[in-house]
């Protein structure tokens, strides 16, 4: 975790702005247009689709280095997903407009954070879970974390943390586990390893496509990358 981050969990005032460090080409204005533009077709065409539920693949910054925040599912919580990684996010209620509104609605629930549209940068195309239930990734921008509170709900985030999008990049912190079914290879998925927690399954599978689309030609999808040996 980040020094810088824990003072937003702690209630210690954030770093004065003359401290803060400029955001760097990943978040830069032009790589959000370039990503905006790329999320456009899949948004208008996902954005309305009756997915079981959305995750909130929340970009940001912290000290001026850009990361990606994730939490850790409490262990008390029931369920498969208790104690995995995961982006704030939850199932969808009948209530929510559409997935962007399930992804901020739940966010809210998780972290006391009330994020605007503004934020949103686009949906990328619904990912299936273990269980083969749709889930829609909603790629936002928090902005510098030095200036939210964040105030887990206990009931259902045991800790929130941080990964700076260079340590996710570096080969050294990639794998990929190979999964068997009856004794035979059934499907590869990537793994992110050397943080506070192993990021695993359908949290790792989004990671690998949003830095896919972050750092193009930089970074390739564990998928495409196996697919050409």
């Amino acid at each position: 975790m980040f020094p810088a981050f824990c003072h937003l969990c702690n209630g210690i005032l954030p770093t004065p702005v003359a401290k803060v460090g400029p955001i760097r080409r990943y978040l830069s204005w032009g790589n959000e247009q370039r990503c905006r533009r790329l999320l456009e077709a899949s948004t208008s065409r996902y954005r309305q689709e009756p997915v079981s539920a959305a995750v909130l693949v929340s970009l940001c910054s912290v000290d001026g280095v850009p990361a990606i925040l994730y939490t850790l599912r409490s262990s008390t919580m029931t369920g498969m997903h208790k104690g995995d990684v995961s982006f704030p996010g939850g199932k969808r209620d009948n209530c929510d407009q559409d997935v962007i509104a399930t992804a901020l609605r739940e966010t809210h629930e998780e972290l006391n954070l009330q994020l605007g549209e503004d934020c949103i940068w686009g949906v990328m195309k619904p990912v299936p879970d273990r269980r083969g239930l749709t889930v829609a990734p909603v790629v936002a921008n928090l902005g510098p974390l030095e200036y939210l509170t964040l105030k887990p709900n206990s009931q259902e985030v045991e800790s929130v943390f941080t990964l700076s999008i260079s340590h996710l990049l570096q080969e050294e912190n990639q794998g990929y586990t190979n999964f068997c079914h009856k004794g035979q290879y059934s499907h590869t998925l990537p793994v992110f390893l050397h943080g506070p927690h192993r990021i695993w399954g359908l949290t790792a599978v989004i990671t690998d496509l949003t830095l896919e689309l972050l750092v193009p030609g930089k970074y390739h999808r564990w998928t495409r990358r196996l697919a050409t040996h």
